[in-house]
């Protein structure tokens, strides 16, 4: 179960929102959502009644009700696999009349309560808005394995998941608890289209189905849940660094390659092969992701033109492939292959950018943004680090990288369309990242 607060995604945050998804896939090593997957030590199978149905010999097994009275007093209790700010990983997650209940006989080891879940309400500014977003009892309830006992009764409903195992199961199951269906999608529909190409299987609730099953009045048990809160991470340190929700679940444990089954995938589903190999092997490709027609946040208009002659002067020079392009005019699997093949891509800081999470890191692969001078804010550059691919901020002729970043800063001028950069210093910087050779 994915558990959000009501708030309008932008399409940044929402495509970011995959690629935590898929980071969590890898730290849990098993099903995402409702899972039936499950570690040594934490089943609950010893409980289950089952129905079964043999057919050649073969028995399935229908989980539907956990009862504890069979063989053991003791409601099974709940397990915090893993948690940062705002994204928590439970096993035997409970939910009653739209509570959450964590059922522990040892409280001290769950996380504060305002660290995962939240009221819901819009996220706004103020002391009093953000007093109002700190959970209730309304909201989640840790209870011992005795209080458990008597709240649910004798048994309890099982959301079941996914049976078998795979290196990378199919996402099974989103719940947006107080998100509606039409609120989670981005103006570019690039949400949905992402997780529908990764997850063919993926079925997903929203704040009318929670209330249904509210209202239901019965307790149900989810296995294994990856529950996540906008407002939770506001108390993180890496939210309070970037102001970026996803910032934390970068802290979470996982391989250095915890995206590439999902651009795989992404990228297969688009009509490339997911070894699209980025310049490495085949001539390097330079994206420049132009904004001069959009009307805010652009370059000067001769810098624009500078720039675009220096980066066809190293497409003469050395036979690069470069692409001057406004991603609004492309559909989105235009989009999503141009990024795969790219090698540099390049851009002022806006949405267009954020297609460099399809790209391939490699020794040469960078992405170069630029700000407006004194002008900073973290989006690209922590995407971009994550996913192991070299990072330069940009302001005219003057370079940073995420070795010495300067502090967010938003100076009159940041969304105006007046912005320097000096076209010979980027076509140098491109000369040098695609000297390298091998990884």
């Amino acid at each position: 179960m994915l558990k959000s607060v009501r708030s309008l995604p932008i399409r940044r945050e929402g495509v970011l929102l995959g690629l935590l998804l898929a980071l969590l896939l890898w730290v849990s090593g098993t099903n995402l959502g409702v899972w039936e997957s499950r570690s040594s030590g934490s089943s609950y199978n010893d409980f289950l009644d089952v129905a079964d149905s043999r057919q050649g010999g073969d028995l399935e097994q229908w989980r539907v009700r956990l009862p504890w009275h069979t063989k053991s007093k003791r409601v099974p209790q709940t397990n915090v696999v893993h948690h940062v700010p705002g994204w928590t990983i439970f096993d035997n997650l409970y939910v009653l009349n739209g509570t959450v209940y964590v059922v522990t006989d040892e409280p001290e080891t769950v996380p504060s309560r305002e660290t995962m879940t939240s009221t819901a309400i819009r996220i706004a500014n103020g002391a009093e808005v953000v007093k109002a977003r700190l959970p209730t009892d309304r909201e989640m309830r840790i209870v011992s394995t005795e209080e458990a006992g008597e709240l649910f009764g004798p048994a309890i409903e099982i959301i079941d998941g996914i049976t078998g195992r795979t290196p990378l199961p199919s996402l099974r199951r989103i719940w947006f608890a107080h998100t509606d269906s039409d609120h989670w999608r981005d103006y570019a529909h690039m949400n949905e289209w992402v997780l529908r190409s990764t997850f063919p299987s993926l079925t997903s609730e929203y704040l009318n189905d929670w209330d249904e099953r509210a209202e239901l009045g019965r307790p149900f048990i989810l296995d294994r849940v990856i529950f996540s809160d906008r407002a939770a991470a506001m108390h993180g340190q890496g939210f309070l660094s970037t102001d970026r929700i996803a910032a934390e679940a970068f802290e979470l444990p996982g391989s250095l390659h915890w995206w590439s089954t999902i651009r795989n995938n992404v990228i297969k589903f688009a009509g490339l092969d997911e070894d699209v190999y980025a310049g490495i092997t085949d001539s390097p490709v330079i994206t420049y992701i132009s904004r001069q027609e959009w009307g805010r946040r652009m370059l000067r208009n001769e810098d624009h033109e500078r720039l675009v002659k220096e980066l066809y002067a190293l497409r003469d020079e050395h036979g690069y492939e470069v692409n001057i392009v406004s991603m609004d005019k492309l559909s989105r699997v235009e989009q999503i292959r141009l990024a795969a093949r790219t090698t540099i891509m390049m851009g002022v800081h806006g949405n267009g950018l954020t297609s460099l999470i399809w790209m391939k890191p490699t020794a040469r692969s960078a992405v170069i943004e630029f700000f407006y001078p004194g002008g900073f804010a973290h989006d690209y550059e922590y995407t971009a680090r994550s996913l192991g691919m070299m990072y330069y901020g940009v302001w005219d002729n003057k370079t940073f990288t995420s070795a010495e970043l300067p502090h967010v800063a938003y100076p009159e001028g940041f969304q105006g369309n007046s912005i320097p950069v000096d076209g010979s210093a980027i076509a140098k910087l491109c000369r040098e990242r695609l000297s390298i050779k091998s990884e």
